[in-house]
């Protein structure tokens, strides 16, 4: 999944300046809705990054079942939360 295939088929533009606050809560939650019926492990680590950089991503144990996957979006919190971080200095 490429960003701006998921900014565009949630949000209808890959302009965040452009997404209106009601355009934005409408393709959260249909992103929400996708997570929870994809299957693909893949796909649905895609779509909770894609949430979780939105600050609406479920907890980790609601999201994924393997403890496998709970760590890997573990492992991506922390990355992005250093990335940020180092932005600051």
């Amino acid at each position: 999944m490429q960003l701006d295939d998921l900014l565009l088929r949630y949000f209808a533009s890959t302009n965040m300046a452009e997404i209106s606050p009601d355009t934005l809560a409408a393709g959260i939650e249909h992103c929400r809705v996708d997570l929870g019926l994809e299957e693909d492990r893949g796909k649905r680590f895609a779509l909770w990054s894609f949430l979780h950089m939105f600050g609406s991503a479920p907890d980790l144990d609601v999201a994924f079942e393997n403890e496998e996957d709970r760590e890997a979006a573990r492992n991506f919190m922390d990355l992005l939360a250093a990335s940020e971080s180092d932005g600051e200095s």
